[in-house]
């Protein structure tokens, strides 16, 4: 009984600890892609007497919801994409979307789509076919754009490309796309 119970209580220990690991691993990523979309810039020029100074610092930190069902929404990017999320209370994940193209946006539906932490993973079918890996991370973006300004937040969901998205001109390798 003693050796019964012992097996019982070292694998009930695994298997939560394979469970912590996972969730570490995830949210250890989501920082990761975070960090990707912060950015810092700080420089002054000098000429004839007029001093000219740049400032805008960039943060993304990983937005961990309760429930999971808050992502659900419509999220645009500045280049006129959007992504429509729905997350239902099981936990089951739809979405579509579009993303920039050197001809026109891509569209696009999610598969196999699932939140982990503040992560969005899923595999991108494409209107002709074509599927890619589609990896995103649901972040609070904070802008400020002198020493001395406010901070402007804004709650969206960066997605990563990888391979990078490549155009007539432009090579792209993440995106923020922002609550509406």
């Amino acid at each position: 009984m003693r050796k019964f119970l012992a097996a019982l209580i070292l694998a009930l220990s695994l298997v939560t600890s394979d469970a912590v690991a996972r969730q570490s691993d995830a949210q250890q990523r989501a920082r990761e892609l975070a960090a990707l979309f912060s950015k810092s810039k700080h420089s002054v020029k000098e000429k004839r007497g007029v001093r000219v100074e740049k400032f805008l610092e960039v943060r993304g930190e990983p937005a961990v919801k309760t429930d999971v069902r808050e992502y659900s929404g419509t999220y645009e990017s500045d280049s006129d994409c959007a992504v429509s999320i729905k997350v239902g209370s099981d936990g089951v994940v739809e979405a579509s979307g579009c993303e920039p193209s050197s001809e026109r946006p891509r569209k696009f539906t999610l598969r196999g789509a699932q939140v982990s932490g503040a992560m969005l993973t899923g595999t991108k079918v494409y209107e002709d076919g074509s599927t890619g890996k589609f990896e995103g991370v649901f972040i609070n973006r904070t802008e400020r754009n002198s020493p001395n300004a406010a901070v402007v937040t804004t709650f969206g969901l960066g997605v990563v490309f990888d391979p990078p998205t490549v155009g007539d001109g432009f090579v792209m390798t993440r995106l923020f796309y922002r609550l509406k």
